[in-house]
């Protein structure tokens, strides 16, 4: 009786259809996590280009001349309607998040425009729209 030793293309097809299943659900949740880590980026220059702009108001009783946020890997920084008493630095995205955008504020006003959904109120970081 001969013995046969390996597997059938059968198997391999099996196999294969299992891997492809498996990267099809995957792969787009691992990009979402990476561009939500992205995101983590601006938010954070932006809070923090927040409390340096109303550091320098209380030295200066002006916005005029107040710090900018540093331009990041993923996002370039702008400082707009700067005047004695207001301004609005906003984040736009560079490369795979080109098409996000933040901004915040002297009213700690925070507006975002994302693929995920757009807000006047809040910064949407999550898929489903949410802040």
């Amino acid at each position: 009786m001969k013995t046969t030793k390996g597997f059938t293309l059968i198997e391999l097809m099996i196999v294969l259809v299992v891997i492809g299943i498996l990267t099809a659900v995957a792969l787009p949740a691992y990009n979402n996590y990476v561009t939500r880590g992205k995101l983590a980026e601006a938010v954070s220059a932006l809070s923090d280009g927040r409390v340096k702009m109303e550091q320098f108001f209380q030295d200066n009783r002006t916005y005029v001349g107040g710090p900018t946020p540093a331009a990041t890997t993923n996002f370039t920084y702008a400082t707009s309607n700067l005047s004695t008493t207001t301004y609005t630095i906003t984040a736009t995205g560079v490369g795979s998040v080109s098409a996000y955008s933040y901004t915040i504020d002297q009213n700690n006003t925070k507006a975002s425009t994302t693929p995920w959904g757009n807000s006047t109120t809040c910064w949407v970081v999550n898929t489903g729209g949410g802040c």
